[in-house]
């Protein structure tokens, strides 16, 4: 873009810097998730999710790029209001036919919000609202590729589908797969519906990639029906792909883009593209959330925040604290028409934490990187957030006055919170089991149990094992929120209680055996976590070996050994496995 008479050459210079910056990350960024077809050729899982854990930390690097050109290069300190707007006219000029648009718009925001003061944080100075819109934008690869099975069949339409995705691994035996596939989608639907003229399936032309599974996300449309599917595609013991299954329900695709799993490694040159597609077969689910899962977390804040102004703009209620018990670390708060809650990190901890405010934020940054395997809440990170101050509950002031002064300020009618968590709001474990059914507690019971493994083959000893900082879902997932005492499995010490030397020592209540920092001694688990007799019941049915070493020094082995785990987002009998061969079996029999 040429410089316009009259108009700041340093302006559109600044401008040029900012997209240079967004262009560096998004290429990054996507030869990142390219990368990912490879790894799941290769059966690289370590690999995956190395790059998964590298890729959450690109974005920052390269806003703190930026910010250091356009401090040294232009003095950004001292430009003049006149300046910064003109900035962002030169910039809007660069995005018309940008395939990133909205990305790039945060971004803008996210460098300048580092440079100027909050009081510019409006749509004159930087993108408050969208300025380009993502609809209808060209792209290629195309964002989904469509096939018509009158021409060929459904039968060969869905082989050429599978086999479109070019992976470098033969299939055990894709005729049966597509057989299974077939199969199942006639059970779903009772019978198949009589093609119409418009009869087609929508592909997303890049697969899902995540753990040790590629899925394939589309859907079929028939007349005024459309039939969202995703199919999940694994190595064989053979080493050759197959496919596990087919998910059909919306809800069930739903889960896999839960914020309590890694999110995916997807190739998109538009991805605003993809949230569309998404969206159409997954209304519900909020646009913020698909961004998130997508890798693309800031944007996925961006959109969020907007949507809680939105949504601040439309009620009346106020900040509360939030109910249940109160935690020694974070000042929890909640507002009861947002299914969200907000966490802050308090000013002085509980006597029992020795810990500081820079360990809480490593803990959680910890839990962005890791394969959250569904048991683990996916937090957004804000900081400067302001909220409007006519909104909180005096007791909700009353709390952050008395246990984090230092964590906000007011400003004119506007609470500004220097640093701030939001995650989905769950039921805390403890308040569902004090309701709960005898039936009710066993399920609970054995979810939290299989939650705690979950993560300790995934690496993550929680800690803090109480019932409180353990939520349910409301499709009854139980789910981990409360990471301040997290640490990887292989730097614990999983120790069993020495013999006392004589009986009375035993009987003291007093210890008799040192214990260093990172030893624990899982059979101390009982003496809190199993008051209730409901509870105990259910957890030495379940989980009675969570209680002992082994289970814990085995997982750990298998960690050190480099052993990658299996997670499925989906119920082991939607696995064709378990659908189709084993009937194969008896039948044969």
């Amino acid at each position: 873009m040429e410089a316009i008479p009259g108009e700041n050459p340093v302006a559109q210079a600044i401008a040029q810097a900012l997209i240079d910056g967004f262009n560096k990350h998004y290429r990054i960024f996507r030869n990142t998730s390219r990368r990912a077809k490879e790894s799941f050729e290769a059966a690289d899982w370590q690999g995956q999710l190395d790059a998964v854990r590298d890729r959450v930390q690109y974005y920052d690097d390269r806003v703190t790029e930026t910010v250091q050109r356009l401090h040294q290069e232009y003095d950004a300190d001292s430009l003049d209001d006149s300046t910064w707007q003109q900035v962002k006219l030169h910039y809007i000029g660069m995005l018309i036919r940008h395939k990133q648009p909205e990305l790039a718009e945060t971004f803008f925001n996210s460098v300048c919000c580092k440079i100027l003061h909050r009081t510019y944080f409006n749509n004159d100075y930087i993108f408050a609202r969208p300025a380009i819109s993502t609809e209808y934008i060209e792209s290629f690869p195309p964002v989904y590729s469509s096939y018509y099975p009158q021409d060929e069949g459904l039968r060969a339409t869905l082989r050429r589908i599978i086999e479109d995705f070019d992976w470098q691994r033969p299939f055990e035996d894709l005729d049966r797969d597509v057989d299974y596939v077939l199969r199942a989608g006639e059970r779903h639907l009772g019978a198949w519906p009589a093609m119409e003229v418009n009869c087609q399936i929508q592909v997303l032309y890049s697969a899902f990639y995540r753990n040790k599974t590629a899925y394939i996300i589309g859907k079929a449309v028939n007349g005024y029906q459309e039939y969202p599917f995703a199919l999940a595609v694994r190595h064989g013991d053979s080493g050759r792909l197959y496919v596990d299954t087919v998910l059909l329900d919306p809800w069930r695709i739903s889960v896999l883009f839960s914020l309590s799993r890694a999110y995916f490694m997807v190739d998109m040159e538009v991805p605003s593209g993809y949230v569309h597609f998404l969206r159409s077969i997954l209304p519900n689910k909020p646009r913020s959330e698909l961004y998130t899962m997508l890798g693309l977390g800031k944007q996925g804040k961006t959109m969020f925040f907007r949507d809680l102004v939105a949504h601040l703009r439309h009620s009346n209620d106020q900040f509360i604290v939030a109910p249940g018990i109160r935690g020694l670390v974070m000042l929890v708060f909640t507002l009861p028409s947002y299914p969200y809650v907000f966490k802050i990190i308090k000013d002085v901890f509980g006597s029992s934490k020795n810990m500081d405010r820079a360990t809480v934020k490593r803990k959680y940054l910890i839990v962005k990187q890791v394969d959250r395997v569904g048991r683990m809440a996916d937090t957004l990170e804000f900081s400067y957030a302001a909220l409007p101050l006519a909104r909180f509950h005096p007791e909700l002031l009353e709390e952050l006055r008395t246990l984090a002064p230092s964590a906000f300020e007011i400003d004119g009618d506007a609470v500004i919170i220097k640093h701030l968590y939001i995650e989905r709001r769950m039921t805390p474990l403890n308040i569902h089991l004090e309701r709960a059914s005898d039936e009710e507690v066993e399920e609970a019971v054995r979810e939290y149990g299989n939650a705690i493994r979950d993560m300790a083959i995934a690496n993550i000893f929680p800690g803090d094992m109480l019932w409180k900082n353990f939520g349910v879902t409301r499709y009854g997932r139980v789910v981990f929120y409360d990471y301040d005492e997290i640490e990887f499995m292989t730097d614990m010490n999983f120790r069993r209680i020495p013999p006392a030397p004589y009986e009375d020592m035993e009987m003291s209540g007093e210890p008799w055996y040192s214990a260093a920092p990172m030893d624990v001694f899982p059979e101390e688990f009982a003496t809190f976590l199993l008051g209730s007799p409901r509870v105990r019941k259910a957890f030495l049915k379940h989980h009675r070996d969570l209680l002992e070493p082994g289970f814990w020094q085995q997982a750990q082995q298998r960690i050190r050994d480099g052993h990658v785990e299996d997670f499925f987002p989906y119920p082991p009998e939607l696995r064709f496995c378990a659908q189709f061969a084993a009937a194969a079996d008896h039948s044969s029999g």
